[in-house]
């Protein structure tokens, strides 16, 4: 029931806020967005880190029944992919409210309500273990921060905001039809339809290759389109620059997720011999997307547009990781999930804080800040520097894992002049990456380095240029005689710098020690990485009929309502650890 509990306090403080006074309206936000991170944190300290494989705080399918008939339930469960995922979601969720302080000052009530109803929904996708639940909250995420955008967004806001919905809700039906599809064979095979993610990925696992490889195809476009990856980026751009402040926080840290948590936790393991043979193909398009979106960066003048198509490199390198099929490229993907969000996340947050100053993104009328705003400058190379890339800060980390994924994930290193004795280079996996691949997806990281330290250059050092109108003489400490800043101080304000410092902590602390998070995540990136391998493999050599005999747990073949067969080896194991 915590899951649940965990998902529903936001949804309680949404309606909260639209029956309370405007005035009102923040500070409930703040409670309910700190009650999501409360339990979050509860959950943690409850979390079983022995057995982080297990799917733990089950509300299972046979206790949350909704639509029996079609075997539609409100199933919830979470590993340690999904718990982390949940914390980083709670973690950013008071940081979004506090930074909307001075940057949203109209319809308050709607904004904040909508704000809580997305963070619900983004829980809920983390937490699902029913296909049709977990494409709701998929889906759901599309209204509020359309809601969001359009209302609250700069002067394109409208195009942007249509341009955001209409892309990724064609991509989710097509991966609903795909969804629907492994289910309806399933029921054609069993006589009974169940949305069981475990069910239905232990059967879409024994269908022929090429079955497969359209069932991929379906699951690859929508969650492609969420990533976004290249050629289906082009609406990320002018959303995260239209969108306020915290609607691109919240796109850059989970929104984006969404793709790369669905392609990890169902698009691999559903259609594993599809993704194995497409793994070269799915490389191609990540390191294309990593060189294109460097490129376009270098051309920018809006610094926002600059962080926005940063997002299309950075999640190809996270794609990346995925395509190698082994622990340390899947590892380092997940570990690339939680990074981006806090550097780019926080990026973003600095951006919106220039803008409520100077109402400009543009480099041509922003310069030399760092005589005016030090502590401002301050952040900006140091969330710069982690983006990038640069040892001892997060980014580093996971790029490497990346990176050094895709160069294992080839069949060349089994013998030669670097083999061992057996025969096999040490840490060498199967695949059809390797060495040419992670080269050239690796100058997307000089050319990252490029383009971010030119930004900074540019914004933060050199002389001082202010948009017309900005005389020299900003406000003071307290804020006095600043008109011009918007009511701002001309540096930041303790609430600023509260928000930014955790997400500044949490960068040092992954880059320098993340061996925690490494060892959490082990065990369930083995056992994805270790079924889809081997599954893929033998899909691939020999396509069998599916079996029979592939129920969900707790019913008999033709019997949705049964207790007769037991429930795989496995998933007992977890239901007891979670227990």
């Amino acid at each position: 029931m915590m899951l649940a509990v965990l998902i529903l306090i936001p949804l309680a403080a949404a309606v909260m806020v639209a029956v309370a006074p405007a005035s009102r309206a923040r500070s409930i936000a703040m409670v309910g967005m700190l009650g999501v991170a409360v339990m979050a944190g509860y959950l943690l300290f409850s979390f079983d880190w022995e057995h982080t494989a297990a799917q733990q705080f089950a509300l299972d399918e046979e206790s949350s029944r909704l639509v029996p008939s079609l075997g539609v339930s409100l199933s919830m469960s979470v590993d340690s992919i999904s718990m982390m995922l949940v914390a980083l979601t709670a973690l950013l969720g008071p940081i979004c409210v506090a930074a909307s302080k001075t940057a949203i000052t109209e319809r308050l009530k709607t904004y904040y309500a909508w704000m809580l109803v997305l963070q619900s929904a983004m829980l809920g996708v983390f937490c699902a273990r029913d296909m049709i639940f977990f494409y709701t909250c998929f889906e759901f995420t599309l209204i509020p921060m359309y809601i969001m955008i359009s209302l609250w967004g700069s002067t394109n806001r409208k195009k942007a905001a249509a341009k955001f919905f209409l892309y990724t809700f064609t991509g989710s039906v097509i991966a609903l039809a795909g969804i629907v599809y492994v289910a309806w064979s399933y029921a054609d095979r069993h006589g009974m339809w169940t949305f069981d993610a475990d069910t239905l990925m232990r059967w879409s696992r024994s269908l022929p290759a090429a079955t497969q490889g359209w069932v991929l195809g379906a699951l690859l476009l929508g969650f492609a389109v969420k990533v976004p990856l290249f050629p289906f980026h082009t609406w990320l751009p002018l959303a995260h620059t239209e969108a306020p402040t915290a609607g691109s926080v919240i796109l850059a840290g989970v929104l984006l997720k969404l793709g790369t948590y669905g392609l990890v936790r169902f698009a691999m393991p559903f259609a594993p011999a599809a993704f194995v043979g497409h793994a070269p193909f799915i490389a191609a398009v990540c390191v294309v997307g990593i060189l294109y979106g460097g490129l376009i960066c270098w051309v920018q003048t809006d610094v926002k547009k600059l962080v926005a198509y940063s997002s299309v490199a950075h999640l190809g390198f996270c794609v990346l990781g995925l395509a190698s099929c082994n622990v340390m490229g899947v590892t380092g993907s997940i570990l690339y999930m939680i990074n981006h969000g806090l550097s780019t996340g926080a990026l973003f947050l600095l951006i919106g804080m220039v803008y409520e100053r100077y109402h400009t993104r543009s480099m041509k009328e922003l310069g030399g800040l760092a005589a005016k705003m030090p502590v401002w400058s301050t952040f900006m190379v140091f969330f710069a520097m982690a983006s990038v890339g640069l040892p001892g800060l997060n980014g580093f980390v996971s790029e490497f894992m990346c990176l050094f994924g895709a160069f294992q994930a080839s069949d060349q290193w089994g013998a030669g002049m670097w083999g061992t004795a057996a025969g096999q280079t040490p840490g060498a996996t199967p695949g059809h990456l390797g060495a040419w691949v992670a080269a050239i997806a690796g100058t997307g990281m000089v050319v990252a380095a490029m383009y971010l330290l030119y930004m900074v250059g540019k914004v933060v050092w050199g002389p001082l240029v202010e948009p017309a109108g900005h005389s020299s003489h900003g406000a003071d400490a307290h804020g006095h005689g600043s008109h011009e800043h918007g009511g701002l101080p001309r540096d930041l304000t303790g609430r600023e710098i509260g928000v930014l410092v955790p997400l500044a902590a949490l960068c040092i602390v992954l880059g320098v020690y993340p061996s925690p998070v490494i060892k959490a995540l082990k065990d369930p990136v083995a056992l994805t990485t270790d079924e889809v391998v081997n599954f893929g493999k033998a899909r691939m050599a020999m396509p069998l009929v599916p079996p029979a005999n592939v129920v969900p747990a707790g019913h008999q073949e033709g019997d949705p309502h049964g207790a007769g067969e037991p429930a795989p080896a496995h998933a007992v194991e977890s239901k007891e650890t979670a227990r």
